[in-house]
């Protein structure tokens, strides 16, 4: 049996998670999607297809999706829907989680990858990640999960644009490059998003053939912007950083996140060997402050493009394809982490190159 797609659907409270979710269960797209909910209370979808106090927590919906609340473990409630489908009693063809807006992203992941069973029958497609653009400075600013989120994020969808100015728009999408160069950014209205960019999005293949993003070799604009902007101390007088909404773009105010990002490049070859121990020690040491990251390398001994990406101390690598003879072998590779030692990972990285 193939692997069954999995998506996560994460996002500050308020953000629009329910909203996006509802949009994709009733479009007509000819899929059938099992649903796996963290959470109860006024956000949560709505009565139709809440599950209440069913003796498995299983609903099946009139166009075939299902909907299940999580009240065991989520290892236990994959499990038992994988039975039920290799069974004949529920029919799916992937699983949306909906986590909790208070989440951190980073265990639900790692449950695809720490336990063989649930390695064996599901595949982790993607993370998506929902900002709300009217509340999301404050609580980037005021919440460490919030700002986890989008660190975590394949794909980040701005909701509630529409209540702000484009001005405050560009700023926080400015912000959020800063803190994950790695994930798209779409202004969604109301939960409209085409399938095309919720699914098959293969953003989150660890071990499998890992496919390259076309753009990921491209020079990134907001890169150039290197942060010799002012840092945001304790004290500093703006009110909850208005200075993103200032009709300047906020570009002049760079904000101390502790999620950040940072790229490496270099057109010299790596020392399989000495990369091999770096990242083995970077890992180990900061893994748990590691959220994201991806590179695509030039590897001495191999005229092939070697793909790797992690997650925390998880880490998987594979060849992709052959370099082109027009093309110059760039490594390129993108950490996102919290308050992790840029200078650190790039010496040490420098160090691993031929």
């Amino acid at each position: 049996m193939s692997l069954i797609p999995v998506t996560i659907l994460t996002g500050f409270l308020g953000s629009g998670k329910t909203t996006l979710l509802k949009r994709i269960l009733t479009e007509a797209h000819g899929q059938k999607i099992a649903v796996i909910e963290n959470e109860f209370g006024e956000e949560n979808i709505d009565n139709e297809i809440l599950v209440n106090d069913t003796q498995e927590n299983i609903i099946q919906m009139n166009n075939g999706c299902i909907c299940c609340s999580i009240r065991e473990d989520l290892r236990e409630t994959l499990q038992l829907l994988a039975a039920k489908k290799r069974k004949g009693l529920l029919d799916f063809d992937r699983v949306v989680i909906e986590t909790t807006g208070l989440a951190d992203p980073g265990p639900v992941a790692q449950t695809f990858f720490m336990d063989e069973e649930i390695a064996e029958q599901y595949l982790l497609d993607s993370i998506l990640t929902l900002v709300d653009a009217k509340h999301a400075p404050q609580q980037l600013n005021d919440r460490q999960e919030a700002r986890r989120q989008v660190g975590f994020a394949d794909q980040i969808f701005i909701s509630k644009s529409d209540l702000v100015a484009e001005s405050e728009v560009q700023a926080l999408m400015h912000r959020l490059s800063h803190m994950n160069p790695r994930a798209p950014q779409k202004a969604v209205h109301f939960g409209e998003v085409a399938i095309a960019d919720v699914f098959d999005l293969r953003g989150f293949n660890l071990n499998a053939k890992l496919d390259i993003d076309p753009d990921f070799l491209k020079e990134d604009d907001h890169e150039a912007h290197e942060h010799h902007d002012h840092e945001h101390g304790e004290h500093c007088d703006h009110p909850s950083h208005a200075a993103e909404g200032d009709g300047q773009g906020g570009h002049h105010h760079h904000h101390d996140d502790d999620v950040k990002s940072f790229v490496f490049r270099s057109d010299k070859p790596f020392s399989p060997a000495k990369l091999e121990d770096f990242l083995g020690a970077v890992v180990n040491i900061y893994g748990p402050r590691l959220l994201r990251y991806k590179g695509v390398l030039n590897m001495e001994g191999t005229e092939r493009k070697v793909i790797f990406q992690g997650v925390h101390q998880l880490m998987g690598s594979d060849l992709g394809p052959a370099w082109r003879e027009d093309e110059v072998k760039t490594s390129k590779m993108v950490f996102i982490g919290i308050d992790l030692p840029k200078d650190i990972f790039m010496q040490g990285l420098a160090q691993c190159l031929v």
